[in-house]
């Protein structure tokens, strides 16, 4: 659930009251900043315009300009007949800002250890922040899914995207391709190993739009989930940037899982509320954005993105969909190659270094 900005902010100060105030998070010398992307329901459209009731706690109605350039994916390359009332949309706008580049309706993404598997469903534990979810794999994108997961049986982990259904979330092809090795069995990095202060690896993105995730994902639940996590009618869970970060610390109300893998990649411990600057490298852009859940699903896999390059093995962040997007990802592509860059203060650096957490 993603962490009310009072409490972030308050705990921020703490911090810097007793470490120091944060120095600047390395921004790299040349990128591009993040998009202004749009989420929200659709209220109608047309082949040039497109009206959204925004995600956000006040809400409100927003009109995009829409041309034969605009692209709509539902599942894949949809239309104008995608568009319609009461599904979720992330739009992200083209470069002079005046209308939508590129639509995504109601997509989400369901990550995690396969618990069970049917004929054409996969029940998904997606870890304790996120519940469970069973997912519909219909014939049509089986084949997909299992070019890049072989192995759907129990204790394998999976990762594919989905689009919402009134019988759940329906994948239509794979996230990434799965791991060889089962969720139990990651292979951690050395206890000495050293931590980069600027860890190169995966960036991710979870969750689904409009939806509540640790409900029945799809049309039998209405309500949808605010910035603090309230309970609100057509206010969009991921309507903001934030991230999970695989290595959030589980000690005091920092906000990690006690259960939480170490992961494969060594990146420094932080809090709920830390700031983590996240590079693109495909596309250049950067931001730097408030760590809003626990990514210990993350820390299970030990893949690579292959956008733009070959990244480094590891997850080192999952981004909510307006982030990922905002900083030039594309959703069904499912990854792109980043550079971190953790907000930690200097003094509570070398805490962390003679604790041997960094």
């Amino acid at each position: 659930m993603p962490l009310p900005s009072p409490r972030a902010a308050r705990r921020r100060r703490h911090r810097e009251a007793v470490l120091g105030a944060v120095p600047h998070a390395g921004l790299p010398e040349r990128y591009g900043p993040a998009l202004d992307v749009v989420t929200g329901m659709i209220l109608d459209a047309s082949p040039h315009l497109l009206v959204l009731r925004t995600a956000g706690l006040d809400g409100g109605e927003v009109r995009l300009p829409m041309s034969e350039a605009t692209t709509v994916w539902y599942g894949g390359r949809g239309g104008l007949a995608a568009l319609r009332p009461g599904r979720e949309a992330i739009v992200r706008p083209r470069g002079d800002g005046l209308g939508a580049d590129r639509i995504w309706v109601d997509i989400g993404r369901v990550t995690g250890t396969i618990l069970a598997c049917g004929r054409d469903t996969v029940e998904v534990d997606m870890g304790p922040h996120r519940g469970q979810a069973h997912v519909v794999v219909p014939p049509h994108a089986l084949g997909r899914v299992l070019v890049r997961h072989p192995r759907l049986e129990p204790g394998y982990l999976i990762d594919v995207i989905c689009v919402r259904s009134a019988s759940g979330p329906r994948a239509v092809r794979p996230g990434t391709s799965q791991p060889g090795y089962r969720a139990d069995d990651l292979a951690a990095p050395e206890a000495a190993a050293p931590v980069p202060d600027a860890p190169h690896g995966t960036a991710t993105w979870f969750g689904f739009l409009g939806t509540d995730l640790t409900g029945p994902l799809g049309g039998h639940d209405e309500g949808t989930w605010s910035h603090a996590g309230q309970r609100g009618p057509g206010v969009g869970q991921e309507a903001f940037a934030g991230l999970a970060y695989p290595a959030v610390d589980s000690e005091g109300d920092a906000g990690g899982c006690v259960d939480a893998p170490s992961g494969c990649v060594a990146v420094p411990y932080l809090s709920l509320g830390s700031e983590v600057t996240v590079h693109n490298e495909c596309s250049g852009r950067a931001a730097t954005l408030p760590v809003v859940e626990c990514g210990c699903t993350a820390a299970r896999y030990c893949d690579r993105c292959v956008e733009c390059g070959t990244s480094p093995r590891g997850r080192i962040v999952e981004l909510t969909p307006a982030a990922f997007v905002g900083l030039g990802g594309d959703l069904e592509a499912g990854c792109f190659n980043a550079v971190v860059r953790p907000r930690v203060p200097a003094a509570g650096a070398a805490v962390l270094r003679r604790a041997g957490r960094w």
